[in-house]
């Protein structure tokens, strides 16, 4: 029985093995996915990203037993940074995640970003199809926080969530306007401290500021102590009238088509790449046009032409 089939039926090993195997970017991981995307797109796809330090993992570890407690199934896809010496990724979500780690209803992943920016392991998307696949209900991704470039999220998550922490001071006129477009849920963590409402407030003048169309989902900013437990209830309430308003005014349609349109060229991109860089490495041609590079004897422009028209002839 193939991979995919056991997944369907509930092997939960088989899960990780394949999610395993799609990380590791195996050939054999596409053929599982091709069985397994048919039974995706049920699942609730949340993305938390926010700055390092704003308890982002410690946020969705509540958020985690909310939705337990409301009887849904919970997948947690926590993409960590990879050392750009070692390759290795510190996966320090897990840690901070343990309670649940005996719950058969929730199923954590930890990826390394393996370099990739916007904060998005590459295999993110496809393991959360796999989760998806798995009968998950409810799919979270937490993603490092690298300002700006985290706007990778919107391209898989239905709901993203931004959180911040109070005392940025002069710092949240600094947040590009990128982050706070991304946004559909905007959190200020840790609201014990000085500074929370004066926090709030700003974000919210910001957010005022955005021009939105009559009808279009308007993000409200909640306050969250998720160390005690503090505001999750309201949050999760939060993101499920954004699910509703998706299904409601026909935004989630345009949603997905956007998504698997991006979905689709960024494969095809990838796969002509490998096909024509790789053929390059094996006959020889990549090393004769360096020299010829290296030597003035021709130009990349010139040399890219080349290339594609060999193996695009019209």
């Amino acid at each position: 029985m193939s991979l995919a089939e056991q997944i369907l039926q509930g092997n939960i090993r088989a899960a990780a093995r394949l999610m395993r195997d799609i990380d590791d970017g195996a050939k054999s991981a596409m053929e599982e996915l091709k069985v397994l995307f048919p039974r995706t797109g049920n699942a609730f796809v949340i993305g938390i990203t926010g700055p390092p330090g704003a308890g982002k993992s410690t946020l969705v570890d509540q958020i985690t037993a909310e939705y337990r407690r409301r009887g849904k199934r919970i997948g947690i896809v926590a993409v960590d940074p990879t050392s750009p010496f070692t390759g290795g990724a510190i996966l320090g979500d897990r840690i901070r995640m343990n309670r649940h780690a005996d719950d058969d209803g929730v199923f954590i992943r930890s990826l390394a970003t393996r370099g990739h920016l916007g904060g998005i392991s590459r295999s993110t998307g496809d393991v959360v199809n796999v989760m998806d696949a798995m009968g998950m209900d409810v799919v979270i991704i937490e993603t490092v926080g690298v300002g700006q470039d985290e706007i990778d999220i919107v391209r898989m998550a239905h709901t993203t969530v931004v959180v911040m922490v109070p005392g940025l001071g002069d710092d949240i006129q600094a947040i590009k306007a990128g982050i706070l477009e991304i946004g559909d849920v905007f959190v200020v963590n840790k609201a014990d401290r000085p500074d929370t409402d004066r926090t709030v407030r700003e974000l919210a003048v910001m957010l005022e500021m955005n021009q939105a169309r009559q009808g279009d989902w308007r993000p409200k900013v909640l306050k969250t102590e998720a160390a005690r437990n503090v505001g999750i209830h309201e949050l999760v309430e939060e993101m499920e009238s954004h699910r509703a308003h998706l299904f409601g005014s026909g935004s989630m349609k345009h949603l997905l088509e956007e998504k698997y349109s991006r979905m689709f060229i960024e494969m095809l991109k990838e796969r002509l790449f490998t096909e024509v860089y790789g053929h390059l490495h094996i006959d020889g041609t990549f090393r004769r046009i360096m020299d010829d590079l290296a030597e003035r004897r021709t130009d990349p422009y010139t040399a890219v032409d080349r290339v594609l028209a060999e193996k695009f002839p019209h």
